[in-house]
């Protein structure tokens, strides 16, 4: 990675910025391999999602006024997963996934103790759906959410059931993303008013 972004002279002029599009774009293709792809695929797109990582690393080794290198990067990693397991390189006891789970959110909590919302951290560049999956997970910490409005049976029929809301706001001539997205944004204020001690109107009702 060193060479190349020494010799080439389109990798010399690579921002982290210029990189993002890259970086969505090798991820949607491991997520392709890990759901449809073969060992090979998987293993080809493991490889170039890593190579995002090293160019990164390669392009902030190089900053003049913070610099860090892929070791950084990987020591503060192996750091923050000893931290993350003192199940594992501790005295601490977890035998269920559960317990995983606690000793793993204490430690995040303990790590990100300057955050004042459930929603801090949680990136809107995430694609719609799985932003709302997130989100309603951090809402159920505070007592807001949505209602499920009709059960479903699998997987399947979700998929089934989501594709039919999209046809639907097809039919009709709506923006199924925006949709989405604006009703996040609502969600997002109902948990921001019950942090702040308030109810939000929907749990009024």
């Amino acid at each position: 990675m060193r060479a190349v972004r020494d010799r080439c002279v389109w990798s010399q002029q690579i921002t982290h910025e210029d990189l993002v599009p890259y970086l969505q774009e090798e991820a949607a293709e491991l997520i392709d391999a890990v759901e449809a792809g073969t060992r090979d695929d998987l293993r080809e797109e493991l490889g170039d999602l890593l190579w995002q990582v090293l160019f990164h690393a390669e392009i902030a080794s190089r900053d003049e006024a913070a610099p860090f290198t892929i070791d950084d990067v990987a020591d503060g990693l192996v750091e923050k997963m000893v931290r993350r397991h003192p199940h594992v390189f501790a005295d601490a006891v977890a035998t269920t996934p559960e317990e995983v789970l606690v000793h793993w959110n204490a430690a995040k909590a303990a790590e990100k103790r300057t955050r004042t919302s459930v929603l801090d951290g949680v990136s809107h560049h995430m694609p719609s759906l799985a932003l709302a999956q997130k989100l309603l997970g951090k809402a159920t910490a505070v007592g807001v959410g949505a209602t499920p409005t009709q059960p479903v049976g699998s997987e399947a029929e979700l998929g089934e059931a989501l594709l039919a809301l999209v046809a639907t706001a097809r039919a009709n001539g709506w923006d199924a993303e925006r949709a989405l997205r604006q009703r996040l944004r609502g969600l997002e204020g109902d948990v921001r008013t019950a942090e702040a001690g308030e109810r939000p109107a929907d749990l009024e009702q």
